[in-house]
């Protein structure tokens, strides 16, 4: 998901429903622009941190696989569905 998940009026819900859409092993990407940082061309509104990104997928059944940092404005924060569920 590219900048779209900060937008989602029940991101819980819409996360849970793309959870239990994804196959065993299958990958989610979250694209955000990176908050905090002066130099993203963004309102603030429209960013989020990895932490955060990290906190709400965490309560579902997602496992954080890595962090790509080096894109200039976005954090790429990878997760994985655990090959059991």
């Amino acid at each position: 998901m590219v900048d779209v998940y900060h937008e989602l009026e029940y991101p819980h819900e819409m996360l849970a429903a793309i959870v239990r859409a994804l196959k065993p092993g299958g990958r989610l990407v979250f694209v955000e622009f990176k908050s905090g940082d002066a130099s993203v061309p963004i309102k603030p509104l429209h960013t989020m941190t990895e932490a955060q990104v990290r906190k709400e997928a965490g309560v579902h059944a997602l496992q954080w696989v890595k962090t790509a940092r080096d894109l200039p404005w976005q954090n790429a924060v990878v997760f994985r569905k655990p090959s059991g569920n």
